[in-house]
């Protein structure tokens, strides 16, 4: 594999990403993709092109979804090393690709949390074989990681064991750029997620795409702006809308357009890969068939191009307020009326879970426990942000943080992805994980990490990784960083199959979760010593009667439900708000 760096040291300029990749891109390479918000995605399909079934590639990225499935698709992929592996849009779910990730199929995997994921990176970047987290312990992720994972006694003596990891080095990292001047230089546009840490890892260097190459008097003029230094850029090349279907922030200077994320696309494409024969035409029409990024971008059409273009402003005004008679979203009046379903439609289970949620939040917060929310995606970024808008009408002022960067956020109404570039937009600092998951969150005792859950036991105990069938769901995500450092309310719709006695893979320990919401009611305990006790009840209109049963049906938990208070019905306020957000009902 070439590593000439070009003329007077410069890095080497490509015509495209496929002559990128196949130039510097070697089978059994360990490839970092990294994630920064704006994903190379432009590169992926061109490794998924040119190495299907031959790759023999050691990938680590910390989210497995969207573009990254053809990579899967083609076979290239030996081994992976990531946090995440399922879809993201509409609404965060599995995919059938992993189903059957815990019989190595269709590789051989590696699962981290996102800032453990994130700290073996920081690590490999400053040259340290090893640095010490406080995730993890206590979980199923410690399992099965040889020596990149060990259990340490505090020296302080403090009783929580800590965790020391072994850092990350792999040979080249993949990043995709707003813009790169031609000594390599590449400005990255916050929110950050990993942010430079993947470039600064790589053994060899860093591959680039960037959405233009400009001069270098541009980047002169802003270096605060630049993330990776071109001193660490082997070889770069323009492709616009390269982290298309995903989304990228522009430059304030209009220099670069940013766009948005492709929902359409999204949504096809999930459609499309739940079944192996829908999977084998997207991956035919997307990746085979394109003769490299150019015809991609032309198969999208004008029209779709300019939709998807991102505008330097909110769309809608900030922090507005209606009077309470006129039943609104909690943080706009600029969502049109028609697109909000009316409170008479009936309100489903997952509305009721995401309210109560909502109501419990609120309650913590005024209570003066909690100053910070961490919203995890799902059911549980809508009850934050509907608390959070519930509380201003009050007049009390909580932000919102989001893992891969995002403080103080205030949605943009319609748009119910966590992570879009619209609520980027609408937020008051853009930063990155170390920020967010290790200053917001496990350095802040007054943060209230707010978790979906897809089982959750007696014990607090969170899984979102492996069903007792051996069957694939989607990993920690931030998930076990969050639970492992902070209070945490967790939500779910009731069922035995979600409430379980004893869960079978612990994603996250349940020792900081002070609170669970489900559809009936809300569980509390004040310590981990104590077992969960329902304390509101809210009368369902079909099923059991009474809390008791309600506690007996519809959960494997012990009844514990002396002392419950009468949970408020739902008002029509509260729903037209909730649908406010969620126009689309894809939480309904």
């Amino acid at each position: 594999m070439s590593t000439d760096n070009g003329a007077a040291g410069r890095p080497a300029l490509v015509a495209d990403v496929d002559a990128l990749v196949a130039r510097y891109v070697s089978p059994g390479s360990h490839l970092h993709l990294a994630m920064t918000m704006a994903r190379p995605n432009a590169m992926v399909y061109a490794l998924a092109r040119q190495f299907a079934g031959r790759g023999d590639f050691t990938i680590s990225t910390s989210a497995t979804h969207t573009s990254l499935h053809a990579l899967t698709m083609s076979g290239a992929i030996r081994h992976l090393i990531t946090c995440f592996l399922g879809d993201t849009y509409p609404t965060p779910r599995p995919n059938p690709l992993y189903r059957d990730l815990a019989r190595d199929i269709p590789f051989t995997s590696e699962l981290w949390s996102l800032l453990s994921f994130t700290q073996r990176l920081m690590a490999g970047a400053m040259g340290l074989p090893y640095t010490v987290t406080a995730s993890l312990v206590g979980s199923d992720l410690e399992k099965g990681k040889g020596r990149s994972f060990a259990r340490l006694p505090d020296p302080a003596g403090r009783g929580r064991p800590l965790g020391l990891v072994e850092s990350l080095r792999p040979d080249l990292t993949l990043v995709h750029g707003a813009c790169a001047d031609r000594r390599g230089n590449i400005i990255l546009v916050p929110p950050a997620g990993e942010g430079a840490w993947g470039a600064y890892a790589a053994e060899k260097g860093v591959l680039a795409s960037v959405e233009r190459i400009v001069p270098d008097e541009f980047v002169d003029a802003r270096p605060e702006q630049v993330v990776i230094p071109g001193q660490r850029v082997i070889a770069l090349c323009e492709a616009p809308l390269g982290a298309h279907p995903q989304s990228l922030r522009g430059l304030a200077s209009g220099e670069v357009t940013g766009y948005r994320d492709d929902y359409t696309f999204l949504t096809e494409m999930v459609e499309c890969l739940a079944t192996e024969e829908g999977a084998k035409e997207w991956f035919r029409e997307w990746v085979e068939e394109p003769a490299g990024h150019a015809e991609y971008v032309a198969r999208l059409g004008t029209a779709r191009r300019e939709e998807l273009k991102l505008a330097e402003q909110p769309l809608a005004p900030r922090n507005m307020t209606a009077p309470v008679e006129q039943p609104q979203p909690p943080f706009h009046t600029g969502t049109p009326a028609r697109t909000r379903p009316l409170p008479r439609d009936p309100v489903t289970r997952q509305e009721r879970t995401i309210i109560l949620g909502a109501r419990a939040i609120a309650e913590r917060v005024t209570q003066g426990r909690y100053d910070t929310l961490l919203a995890g995606i799902g059911v549980s970024h809508l009850a934050a942000w509907l608390s959070a808008g519930m509380l201003r009408r009050r007049g009390i002022e909580v932000p919102v943080c989001a893992e891969l960067g995002f403080y103080g956020t205030d949605p943009e109404p319609g748009d119910v992805f966590l992570f879009s570039q619209l609520h980027a937009t609408r937020s008051q600092q853009l930063a990155g994980i170390p920020e967010i998951l290790g200053g917001m969150v496990s350095a802040n005792r007054r943060c209230l990490g707010v978790l979906a859950a897809g089982e959750i036991d007696a014990k607090g105990n969170i899984n979102t990784s492996l069903l007792a069938d051996g069957r694939w769901l989607t990993g920690s995500g931030g998930a076990n960083d969050i639970a492992s450092s902070t209070d945490c309310l967790v939500l779910s719709t009731a069922s035995r199959r979600k409430f379980v006695p004893r869960v079978a893979y612990v994603t996250s320990p349940g020792e900081r979760v002070r609170e669970v919401a489900g559809h009936f009611g809300r569980f509390s305990r004040d310590s981990v010593d104590e077992p969960f006790h329902l304390t509101t009840w809210l009368p369902l209109d079909d099923g059991p009667t009474t809390p008791g049963e309600a506690v007996a049906a519809l959960t494997g938990w012990p009844v514990h439900t002396e002392g419950w208070l009468p949970e408020p019905a739902i008002t029509d306020e509260e729903i037209a708000w909730l649908r406010g957000l969620d126009p689309q009902g894809f939480y309904r």
